[in-house]
């Protein structure tokens, strides 16, 4: 007698290549990389999507997702997804980026894009640093914290409070969904898929805008210990930047 196949219990998702991610040791780009993946895949846009990727440790993104893919310049990449979007308004786009990316060098193309409403799902990675280039103060950087370029930890007289992106966001017209999400834990992991699942169907319907943020640990940059990461992440950035819906244009319905 044949001995009996077991059931698949968890495999790659078709969304994603084969290619191995770059990814320092507990940096949780990479499951946000796989929500994403999965979303697409779970609701029959992997064929039809464009992703956009940014400057920065997902730069190579590329890479990783088996739909087409397009580089932007250094903050562009809503810029880049708005051209992409009104001149192939059936393709579903999105854009993958930091918070350096998004929040700094990126900020005017992404409140301008909001504003607008243009119909596109950004995935933003909030992990409070620039990761690709150093360690240095990112305009998430959390109040006191030590970077290369804050050795003495942010002082918000000379530089500054840190900038909550959804918050900020949800005050514009144009969004429909700002949503603040973190994957430090399996029910989070869960929490977040459905926020970026949501984010993609809500461009399908065409209601506008849609921001998931999602909190992220450094392990590198910060100093730390993967295990170590995850706890200063509960301890400091989940207060500072509680996750939760910032703004649904459905929520009333």
């Amino acid at each position: 007698m044949a001995a009996e196949k077991s059931p698949v219990l968890f495999e790659r998702t078709s969304a994603l290549t084969d290619k191995v991610t770059n990814y320092c040791p507990g940096c949780l780009h990479g499951i946000t990389q796989r929500l994403v993946a999965e979303s697409l895949d779970r609701l029959g846009l992997a064929d039809t999507a464009v992703g956009v990727s940014p400057v920065g440790c997902a730069v190579i993104a590329y890479e990783f997702y088996s739909c087409d893919m397009v580089q932007a310049a250094h903050g562009r990449a809503p810029a880049v997804a708005t051209g992409l979007k009104r001149a192939r308004p059936e393709n579903t786009i999105f854009t993958y980026q930091g918070d350096g990316d998004l929040a700094s060098i990126g900020m005017a193309e992404t409140i301008h894009a909001a504003t607008r409403g243009e119909n596109i799902t950004v995935i933003f990675i909030n992990n409070a640093i620039y990761g690709m280039t150093g360690g240095q103060m990112a305009p998430t950087t959390l109040p006191g914290q030590i970077t290369q370029t804050s050795p003495y930890g942010r002082d918000v007289k000379a530089a500054g409070n840190p900038i909550r992106v959804c918050e900020l966001l949800s005050s514009l017209d144009g969004v429909a969904l700002a949503q603040r999400v973190t994957v430090d834990t399996p029910s989070n992991v869960r929490k977040a898929a459905k926020a970026i699942r949501k984010g993609f169907e809500y461009q399908r319907e065409g209601l506008g805008f849609s921001i998931i943020e999602v909190l992220s640990s450094c392990p590198t940059n910060w100093g730390m210990t993967p295990y170590k990461a995850l706890e200063w992440l509960r301890e400091n950035m989940i207060p500072y930047y509680p996750p939760g819906v910032y703004k649904d244009v459905k929520a009333g319905e």
